[in-house]
């Protein structure tokens, strides 16, 4: 007992001097962690020191004239050639010191633009760690903590994205800044230097471009709109954008009453002014030569999306844009816009987009008629309207090549139809129904049923999802947008339907290929190229779209570019019943508000919207309104642009093959079918037919021909036999070859077995030929047959006997009248008493004579009455 209670007090001795040494090590090892950590915080500061004062080091040095002198950008268009626009016309600056300022004008934009503005040392710590935050909960960039300050420095020195490095410069400078100006001064530069669009720098200038008024008169009202443009000079300007303009002006308006600058009643007074009713805009100072203003408004809305840059950089900054702009094909576009002639009245409007069919650069945009006064107008080549039947090739027919592999010959029943999925009725544009046709046909006819039948058949998601590959987004697809009834700009139609012309890639459109920089840094905006189709989908439909202009609803030849393979679409919508009667449309009228072309050559495609914005005008003459002017557009349009050009014809790819089928059993024809029967359509490689049809047959030929000569009624009378139970299914050709022809004349087509040819020519022969011919089926026919027969030559001899035989009669008949002569005293009561049966029998004779001839009339006029019965049947 004892030696174990020892043994167990040792072992707790021993237990204990373990224990002791483990706390030992723990504190050792914590020790060299915290050594490390220093170390390494350390190694971090230095490098971070190092860091920003390389940073700070790459900073440009300050100029007081470049904070003051905004740079206007420069256009280059396609061809490297730079443009002159509204972006850069002439500077229009007035340059006031900021005693010349009021008080109440500086405060309305250090209220909207930076509130401590004379509290902080050029950079707002409170307004940064707010960034912060917003930027740990949206992504890095999502909100910036710019003041005046660093505003002022940013656009003339700084590149434009929004990164570390750029804000470290920008607040490094914003304190240098701070270090060598003033407050005062650097507001009066900042608040001259700013930009308020239509080429107005600084407040001065704006003042008077916006109210005719100098800084001085201006009301709370009037400043606080004016606080507000540079953000966004453009969607700010007043002149165009007047609601948004006033929702930034209210902004303004609360935050000079949060900053205390002014009163609640102030501030309640001068939100209750309309903006429109405030202007006044002095005409005298604005620049009116916006030329290409549609172009450049879609070039300014391209580099605002870049992230990173704001609007106000476009206008300060000095960088270059280089875009897709053809002048030559964008001067011509306005020309056109603006000709009359191309429209139905003065109300009409017009919207189009040409671009490149390979790249989807776009060359130019037609905004509206008329041109423009000013910069970011409403342009009908970006206001989207309903497609009508431009949609069908997106949405039915393109969906169902790409997933059901279709071919051009898929059949379809015209005929009346409803939607599925509740969206009311609907029925062919011209309410006619053509039974079952190919999808060529129902596209080239521009037929709704089948399109809505296509849809239903494909389902509304996959045609979604065939549309959005084409750029054409929307939340949900019902079955009308077959026909049509989504709305889609010429901007995004253009590019839609390029990618049928470029073998099924699709490019998003785009104006602005890159834009650079001062400091050289460039940013490029070409965007990528997606498969959105299989080439074999692109192909069939290019294909189908060529019959539009040779044989569907753009025969007219306003559309044709000559030596150029165009494939296009017509379009259009209507206005539906309740909105017709509610505007007083007469039942007579046709009553369409869009009208649509839209085509595409290996080089081109051109989008064109004409149409009525505003339907309810009561100047619209709805009776007499004319719907090709999109076709006459485009077509004017795409044959300038096409001059120098030498596009190929659509290549067919090796997943396409071209067949004979017949038209009624998409199989393929066989020795009996007519030619009339046979088509030629597109498969997708591996499912063309390979079945031949049994459809067509071969007809019986006539059997027992033969002809001979009537002497007695000179004529030559021809019979024929065929069998008795096919005879209700063919009619009879019968041909004749007179003497000295060389060629068979056609006499009758009929369902007797006999034919009387009169009046022959005595010593001829003749050829008489009969086939039969297949009622169902125009071409098809037998073998003809064919007999001749010869008229007997006149007898001399006869006729000199017939000539004494005459004489004779006639001298006889002289003596009787002697002899009568003489005995007339004697016989007279004898003579008058024969005479009498003499004139019954000549009667007699003259009536059965007459009854003949009515009789062969008779014949010869049922003969001809079943001929013309027949006719019309055939007819």
């Amino acid at each position: 007992m004892t030696d174990e209670r020892y043994s167990r007090q040792d072992r707790k001795k021993q237990s204990q001097k373990n224990s002791g040494k483990i706390k030992k090590n723990r504190k050792g090892i914590w020790k060299k962690v915290m050594i490390a950590l220093s170390v390494f915080m350390v190694v971090l500061l230095i490098a971070g020191a190092i860091s920003v004062f390389a940073i700070m080091r790459d900073a440009p040095e300050i100029d007081r004239d470049q904070l003051v002198i905004g740079q206007n950008p420069t256009i280059v268009d396609v061809n490297g050639e730079e443009v002159e626009t509204s972006l850069q016309g002439s500077e229009d600056r007035e340059y006031v010191s900021l005693d010349e300022i009021p008080p109440m004008v500086r405060e309305a934009f250090i209220a909207v633009e930076d509130v401590r503005f004379y509290d902080h040392f050029g950079v707002d710590l409170r307004r940064i760690g707010g960034a912060v935050l917003a930027n740990i909960s949206d992504g890095f960039g999502a909100e910036g903590a710019s003041t005046i300050t660093q505003q002022l420095v940013k656009n003339l020195y700084l590149d434009f994205d929004k990164s570390i490095t750029r804000k470290l410069q920008e607040q490094y400078m914003a304190v240098q800044l701070e270090r060598q100006f003033t407050k005062d001064q650097i507001l009066e530069m900042y608040l001259n230097a700013i930009y308020f669009g239509d080429g107005k720098y600084g407040v001065a200038t704006a003042a008077d471009h916006f109210y005719s008024k100098n800084l001085d008169e201006l009301t709370i009202n009037e400043a606080a709109l004016l606080a507000g443009i540079p953000q966004r000079p453009t969607a700010h300007n007043p002149i165009v954008n007047p609601e948004t303009s006033e929702n930034r002006r209210n902004t303004v308006i609360n935050r000079m009453f949060s900053a205390g600058f002014i009163s609640e009643e102030e501030a309640e007074q001068a939100r209750n002014i309309s903006v429109e009713e405030s202007l006044n805009v002095n005409t005298s100072s604005s620049d009116n030569g916006y030329r290409y203003q549609a172009y450049i408004d879609q070039v300014v809305k391209e580099v605002e999306n870049i992230d990173g840059i704001e609007s106000s950089d476009i206008y300060t900054s000095g960088m270059t844009i280089h875009t897709n702009l053809n002048t030559n094909i964008q001067q011509y576009v306005e020309d056109v816009m603006n000709d009359s002639s191309n429209f139905n009245d003065d109300i009409m409007q017009g919207g189009l987009t040409i671009l490149d069919t390979k790249s989807s650069q776009v060359y130019a945009i037609g905004g509206k008629r008329g041109g423009s006064t000013g910069m970011r107008e409403l342009s009908f080549a970006n206001e989207p309207k309903q497609l009508g039947s431009t949609a069908k090739p997106i949405y039915a027919y393109g969906p169902g090549i790409e997933y059901e592999q279709w071919s051009t010959w898929h059949q379809f029943d015209d005929s009346p139809h409803e939607y599925s999925d509740g969206g009311g009725s609907f029925s062919n544009f011209d309410s006619q129904f053509l039974g079952n046709i190919t999808m060529r046909e129902a596209l080239y006819k521009s037929q709704n049923i089948p399109a809505v039948k296509a849809i239903q058949d494909i389902g509304t998601d996959r045609s979604q999802s065939f549309a959005e590959g084409l750029g054409i987004e929307s939340e949900y697809v019902t079955e009308s947008y077959a026909l049509g009834t989504n709305d889609v700009s010429t901007y995004d139609a253009a590019a839609a339907y390029a990618a049928f012309g470029n073998g099924g890639d699709y490019t998003e459109p785009y104006t602005v290929r890159k834009v650079e920089f001062t400091d050289g840094q460039e940013i490029d905006l070409t965007p990528d190229t997606s498969q959105a189709m299989e080439d074999y989908t692109a192909y069939m439909v290019t294909d189908m779209l060529k019959d539009v202009l040779t044989r569907g609803t753009a025969t007219d030849g306003l559309a044709d570019v000559s030596g150029v393979p165009i494939a296009g679409k017509t379009g259009s919508q209507g206005i539906d019943s309740d909105t017709r009667e509610q505007i007083n449309i007469p039942s007579e009228a046709r009553g369409i508000k869009d009208s649509w072309f839209i085509g595409y050559s290996t080089e081109l495609t051109a989008a064109v919207w004409t149409g009525y914005d505003r339907i309810s005008d009561p100047d619209i003459d709805w009776i007499n309104i004319n719907y090709h002017y999109s076709r006459t557009i485009f077509g004017q349009v795409m044959r300038q642009a096409h001059e120098g050009l030498s596009p190929s014809d659509f290549n067919r790819p090796d997943s396409v093959v071209r067949v004979g089928v017949e038209k009624s059993t998409g199989l393929l024809p066989s020795e009996f079918t007519p030619d009339s029967e046979i088509i030629q359509e597109l498969f997708v490689r591996g499912t063309e037919p390979t079945d031949e049809s049994e459809e067509f047959f071969e007809v019986e030929p006539v059997s027992g021909l033969t002809a001979e000569y009537i002497e007695d009624e000179d004529l030559i009378f021809t019979e024929w036999q065929y069998p008795e139970e096919l005879i209700d299914d063919v009619s009879f050709r019968l041909e004749v070859q007179e003497p000295g022809e060389d060629d068979f004349r056609e006499i009758d087509t009929m369902k007797d077995l006999q034919y009387q040819l009169s009046g022959p020519e005595p010593g001829e022969t003749y050829a008489i030929r009969v086939t039969a011919l297949s009622d169902e089926f125009d071409d098809i026919e037998s073998e003809p047959q064919s007999v001749q027969v010869t008229i007997p030559e006149e007898e001399p001899e006869e006729d000199e006997e017939e000539d004494e035989e005459e004489n004779g009669e006639n001298e006889n008949n002289n003596g009787n009248n002697d002899n009568e002569n003489n005995n007339e005293n004697n016989n007279g009561n004898n003579n008058n008493g024969n005479q009498p049966n003499n004139n019954q029998g000549n009667n007699q004779n003259n009536e059965e004579e007459n009854d003949s001839d009515e009789e062969n009339e008779t014949v010869e006029t049922s003969e001809s009455n079943n001929e013309a019965a027949e006719e019309a049947d055939n007819n």
